[in-house]
C-alpha cells in the first residue's frame, strides 16, 4: 500500500540566486542587537530580514510582517535559522522600535549596493513627485517631495528620499557606485 507521494525535489539554485539569498544576511549582520542579552527567542537577523523582505513585497504593518513570514516560512527557512518560528507582530514592533535607524539605513544601502553589483544593474532611473495638498501656506510648510532611484530592468527600487523643502533636498547616498 502506498504511503503517499514523495517530496518534490527542489530545483537547483543558480549561483547568483544563492549569493542574493545570502547577501541580505551578510549585510544586516552588522546591526547591533539592542535587546537585553537574556537569550532572546528570535535572532535579530531573522526579524530584520523578514521585515525588509515583507516591506519590499508591500507590507505596511507589523501584522503584515508576521503574515508575510508565515506565508513564506518554507522559503525563509532555506536561508534563515528561525529557531522558534516566525516572530509575532508584537515581537516585530518591540524589536524594530529599538534598532538604530541610521545603522539600519547604512546596512540597507550596503545590501542594495550588493544587489546592484550581483544583478549587474547599469541603468538607474530617477523619478520625482510632489504630493498634492501636502503644503500648508499658513504654517510655512512646503509640499512633500519624493525622489526615487529605480532599476527598471529588475523592477527594483534602490533608494528613496523625502523632503518638505524643495531647496534642501539632500543628494542620495550613493548605493550603486
Amino acid at each position: 500500500m502506498s504511503k503517499g507521494f514523495a517530496p518534490l525535489a527542489q530545483p537547483a539554485l543558480s549561483p547568483t540566486l544563492k549569493k542574493l539569498k545570502r547577501s541580505v544576511i551578510e549585510e544586516f549582520e552588522a546591526l547591533d542587537d539592542p535587546r537585553v542579552k537574556r537569550e532572546p527567542q528570535h535572532k535579530l537577523i531573522d526579524i530584520v530580514t523578514i521585515a525588509v523582505l515583507a516591506i519590499l513585497c508591500g507590507a505596511d504593518s507589523m501584522v503584515a510582517f508576521e503574515t508575510y513570514g508565515k506565508r513564506k516560512k518554507a522559503w525563509l527557512e532555506t536561508f534563515l535559522a528561525l529557531p522558534h518560528g516566525i516572530p509575532s507582530h508584537d515581537t516585530f514592533s518591540r524589536v524594530l522600535s529599538l534598532i538604530d535607524p541610521q545603522q539600519l539605513h547604512k546596512c540597507f544601502l550596503a545590501w542594495v549596493n550588493n544587489l546592484s553589483k550581483n544583478l549587474d544593474i547599469n541603468v538607474i532611473s530617477i523619478d520625482g513627485k510632489t504630493a498634492r495638498g501636502s503644503y500648508d501656506q499658513e504654517k510655512g510648510f512646503k509640499a512633500l517631495h519624493t525622489v526615487t532611484a529605480w532599476a527598471s530592468e529588475h523592477h527594483l527600487v534602490l533608494a528613496q528620499q523625502w523632503t518638505k523643502n524643495r531647496m534642501k533636498l539632500q543628494p542620495f547616498q550613493s548605493c550603486w557606485s
